[in-house]
This record gives structure tokens, sequence and C-alpha cells, in this order.
């Protein structure tokens, strides 16, 4: 379905609760409020106001309770707005009262995330991801919404799947992601197989994740020339990129981009991304770039942690960037064995982030020449398949091999280290 925005710009009154009996994720703050409206102009809209509602609970029928969604509703009249996007999850019937009450418009969080994806994903995997992602979170809506999702035209919320056919044939929606899952395995299938490549290389793979708008991908492109678009704007990447990086003389590896984590990512949104996200189930190092400008700076790189804990394998190192360094006072900067402070935008402190990454990998890693005997020969065969070979002499002494190899091969070749 395409956007109208060329003609009309949607004008978004933004709602949120902040409810006792809520978890700090379900909440909403001054903080996410300011972020769904840095999401809301992603998207391509315009906020005309924000409103905090403070109660005990939600109110069972309309979340917010009538009064206040009438004092919304002459709000949203006044400043002529479009339509009402609420910083919380809504249940169908919420939407469909909130609806009936304001009289526009209302979406819930996920589903501006979600539009936001389906803008920003350009290849024929991250659209299978975004389509997925919508169709599970339409289907448990699809009863009890009436006629909402039957709104034609363009704007925010209105992009994907055609709402009218997902309303009459819930079947159809059933295959439908059964389909595009199987479609996803196969994805997966083809990364394992371009996977174990690099592994049989002993390429390793160094994962940028943060959160988002933090700079990844302006990184990537100053590390690599990759030419991504790097943008002001939150999830500007939702395709991974990856790119060979020459660290050093004896060190290649590959450099993944990743979408940017958020507060309050669906659940179903990282699930239905996993095939883009598992790529740091298999990262060697985890580059975590971090906003150091970001008022919100602490509490972003809790989310990520956390996320970093559900997708990563354990154990994996990260190394803790702080971009945008050069708008912060260096003394609000940590100093730490796995932290570099640098300028992406301006191209600042890359040595010092290539020879950080090196000595990461290189932990787990040993540049060892070897002097093997003639008897051992099968062992060349075994680290060109398991690790870097970088130079091998047959010499009257025996076979001389410089490798990069890692811990269990060094352990079982040591005794052949030259010295």
């Amino acid at each position: 379905m395409e956007s109208n925005f060329e003609t009309k710009q949607e004008r978004a009154v933004l709602v949120g609760l902040n409810a006792d009996c809520f978890s700090k994720e379900q909440t909403a703050t001054d903080e996410t409020l300011e972020e769904l409206e840095a999401l809301l102009e992603t998207a391509g809209g315009f906020c005309t106001a924000k409103i905090l509602q403070n109660r005990h609970a939600p109110d069972s029928h309309s979340f917010i309770g009538t009064g206040k969604a009438e004092e919304i509703r002459m709000l949203i009249e006044a400043t002529e707005s479009t339509m009402a996007i609420f910083d919380n999850d809504l249940s169908p019937s919420q939407i469909r009262a909130l609806s009936d009450i304001l009289g526009v418009t209302v979406l819930d969080r996920s589903a501006l995330i979600l539009d936001i994806f389906a803008q920003r994903a350009k290849t024929k995997e991250g659209r299978l991801q975004v389509e997925l992602a919508q169709y599970k979170y339409l289907l448990p809506k699809l009863s009890g919404m009436g006629t909402s999702l039957s709104r034609q035209g363009g704007g925010i919320g209105t992009r994907g799947p055609g709402e009218t056919q997902l309303e009459t044939d819930r079947r159809h929606i059933r295959s439908r992601i059964n389909r595009l899952e199987e479609e996803l395995r196969q994805v997966r299938q083809v990364r394992a197989v371009q996977r174990e490549r690099r592994q049989k290389n002993s390429v390793p793979v160094v994962a940028i994740v943060g959160y988002t708008n933090a700079g990844k991908s302006t990184l990537l492109n100053q590390l690599t020339g990759a030419g991504i678009p790097a943008n002001n704007r939150l999830f500007d990447t939702l395709d991974t990129t990856s790119r060979l990086l020459a660290v050093s003389d004896n060190l290649d590896v590959v450099l993944s981009d990743t979408v940017g984590f958020i507060a309050k990512l669906p659940h179903h949104l990282v699930e239905a991304f996993r095939a883009t996200l598992e790529e740091l189930e298999y990262a060697d190092l985890l580059l975590h770039v971090i906003d150091s400008s970001d008022p919100n700076r602490e509490a972003h790189i809790a989310v990520v942690n956390k996320l970093i804990g559900q997708l990563a394998k354990p154990d994996t190192p990260v190394l803790r960037c702080y971009n945008k360094a050069d708008l912060v006072p260096a003394e609000e900067i940590p100093v730490g064995e796995d932290i570099v402070a640098i300028s992406a935008a301006q191209g600042r402190g890359m040595d010092a982030l290539l020879a950080a990454i090196e000595k990461a990998l290189n932990r787990r890693l040993h540049h060892v020449t070897l002097l093997m005997p003639y008897s051992m020969g099968g062992q060349v065969e075994v680290l060109h398949d398991n690790a870097q070979v970088l130079r091998v002499d047959y010499t009257p002494e025996g076979i001389e091999v410089e490798t990069i190899c890692d811990e269990i091969l060094y352990g079982r070749l040591r005794q052949y280290e030259k010295e």
C-alpha cells in the first residue's frame, strides 16, 4: 500500500499512560514520549501535542479513562490532528473504544515501529521479516477491531499487508505466516553456509550493535567505505550489511551492521527479525556503539546489554565505543580496557578502535610460527581448514607454518612453536 506523505503529513497527538501497576517496560514517561516523537518524525509525521496520564491502573474500556479521552478529543480537534499514537501497547477493544471516542485513527507504539520498518526495509529478506512481523501483530487484533483495519489510503499505520483482505480471511494470514517463516528458514540456511565458509577461512565476525541512532552505520561507512545511508533517523538500518575490514596486516574481519535496539521493542518484532539479529549469536566480538551525548545514555546502554544477553552467545567479548565523543567533555567518557572514545562522523579514534579490535580478538587467538616434522604434514591441512594460515615454508628442518589459530589448535600444536 503506497504512502501519500507527499501530499499529506499526518499530525498526531502522542499519549502515554504511567500506571502504578505497570512494569518499567510497560509504562510511559516523559523520556519515552520524546522517543515516540522521534519515531513519529522518522515515520514522516508531526507531533502536535504530548499527553502523559498518571493513573493507578489502566481503564478497562478506554485505557486512559473517559474524562481524559474526551480532553484529548478536544485537543485533537483544536490542533487539527489526524491520529493519536499511544506509547503503550493497546488491546483490540481499547483501540476500538479510543477510535470511537477520539474520532481519529489510533495506533500504539508497536504499530508505529512496524510502520517505520515497512518504510526502511530494502532487501527481500528485510521485507519478508517486516511482513511477518506485521502479520503476527495484526492477527490477534483482528477480532473486535471493527472497521478500523479497513482504512484505505496512505499514511502512518497503513503500509504493508492489505488490511481489508486480512480482516476477511484469517486463514490466508496464517498460511502466509507459515510461508514467510519457511522462506526465512531458507534465508538462515543460506547464512549458515556463508558462515561456515567464513569460519573455514578463519575470518572473525565483528557485529556492530547499539541503541538506535547511536551512529552504527556512520562507523561502518567510516571503517569500510560501505556507502550505507547514514541519516539522523531512528531505525535507519534494517538490513544487515556485512563488509570485509582489514584491521591490520595480520587480521581481516567481517564487520556486520545490525538494526538498532530500542526500549520496549515488541517481542514479536525481535522474533521476526531473528534472522537478521542472529548475526549476534555467531559474532566473535561485539562493538557496542554508544551515543556519548545521549541524555539517556545509561538507560539505553542497559537496554542494549539486556538484548545482547538474550541474543549473543555467552561470554562474547564486547568493546564499548563511545561515539560522538567530540560533543561531550572528556571526563564524561569512562576509561577502561574495553572502552574506546571515537567520533565516527569525523573519523577520530579509528586507529585506536582498530587496535582495540585486534587486541580483543587476539586474546582468544594465537599468532605463532610452528616448525613441524614432515610426518605432521596432515596438520597443515587442518590449519588451512580451521585457522588463518599466513605462510608455509618447506625447509630442511621441517614444515614451517605461520598461523593465527584458536586456543584449542594452539594447545594441540604448541610443542612445535618456533622460538
